[in-house]
């Protein structure tokens, strides 16, 4: 049984029995007949109010902080609890020189005083934490010493389609991903969902997701965090991630193009893997030539289709002729598109012979 259940019936049992003695008294006081009906009476009610209003006054509050606190980052906390040490030490130091004053000021005014400079210590130090963390960061010592501690708070919230996508392991292990990895409750909830699809392919690439959780877990060289926080008011998983790495101040890794747009409009800055993988993609230009194998057609008659094994599209002008063959082609144009990068190339054999 859980702990709100056992603070019901405590409170049931202390609400019943000060409204039997309350009830007595009353009964006593105001010359009604029959005092101990009237004690009964007010011991049920209090009874009964007990068992219904102990919750709203012991569990649900401290839910309710718990539920604050999560959303919070950590950096916030730490800054607002120093805020308001500060600030209630600075007023205790007014204390003295305010209760000197004549009444009622000297009664009034150190209450006042507690309530302004812990608001302006919590305000000040929650919207200078960064500046506050850096001086703290400068003063503790040596600079690799603050770099190793910068990159190990550093966070990077991960979405689910990095999880089904299944590089981010071998990226992490490169050592190009520094700090903590951050995956969201929900969002490990949406890709167990995925893998319990009743498509078998869905269920497959879930199943592929919840893999790259284990194997990002089980690899001592990189930190992973299983975190709690959550959004309330939102349910997409897409909008939880934008405004939790906005209250985090942290990026997100993704492969998602409509997570990217949305994250980028609202100045949340964004790791694709894609864009990284086009990055660092062999760069070809036009005139250089390279062997590839024709595999299909492409949109026009004339045209064959080709990939580099980095999964480059070459569409070959005049290649038709030429599909299931491996032949050497000259690159005659390279284009850049949201998808990746795409060339267009003719085969070296007919260049040469139409020069000839």
């Amino acid at each position: 049984m859980s702990l709100e259940f056992y603070l019901r019936l405590i409170g049931m049992a202390f609400f019943g029995i000060w409204g039997v003695f309350w009830g007595k008294e009353f009964a006593l006081t105001t010359n009604l007949p029959s005092p101990a009906y009237v004690a009964i009476v007010f011991g049920l009610l209090g009874a009964l109010g007990g068992l219904i209003l102990t919750p709203y006054f012991t569990t649900r509050p401290l839910q309710a902080a718990r539920k604050i606190l999560i959303k919070v980052p950590g950096r916030t906390l730490v800054a607002g609890i120093f805020g308001m040490l500060l600030g209630l030490g600075t007023a205790a130091l007014l204390t003295l020189p305010i209760s000197l004053l004549p009444s009622p000021f000297n009664k009034i005014l150190p209450f006042v005083a507690v309530v302004v400079f812990t608001y302006l210590g919590v305000m000040i130090f929650v919207v200078r934490q960064d500046d506050l963390f850096a001086v703290m960061r400068s003063l503790s010592g040596g600079w690799r010493e603050r770099e190793k501690r910068q990159d190990a708070s550093r966070l990077v919230l991960l979405d689910s389609s990095v999880l089904i996508d299944g590089r981010v392991v071998d990226i992490a292990r490169t050592g190009f991903l520094t700090g903590t990895l951050v995956i969201p409750r929900f969002v490990l909830q949406e890709v167990q969902y995925v893998a319990d699809s009743a498509d078998p392919l869905r269920r497959q690439r879930g199943r592929r997701g919840l893999t790259v959780v284990s194997e990002l877990q089980q690899d001592p060289n990189i930190t992973v965090q299983i975190s709690d926080m959550d959004v309330e008011g939102v349910r997409k998983v897409d909008d939880k991630l934008v405004v939790l790495a906005r209250q985090l101040r942290c990026p997100i890794l993704t492969n998602d193009y409509n997570l990217n747009r949305v994250a980028e409009l609202q100045g949340v800055p964004v790791l694709n893997i894609n864009e990284l993988a086009n990055a660092v993609k062999a760069l070809y230009l036009p005139g250089e030539s390279l062997r590839i194998k024709v595999i299909q057609e492409g949109k026009e008659p004339d045209q064959g289709v080709g990939y580099l094994d980095d999964g480059t599209m070459v569409v070959i002008e005049e290649g038709h002729d030429y599909i299931g063959k491996e032949i050497d082609v000259i690159v005659t144009k390279a284009l850049q598109t949201a998808a990746g990068r795409m060339l267009f190339a003719k085969p070296k054999e007919l260049l040469e012979n139409g020069t000839a």
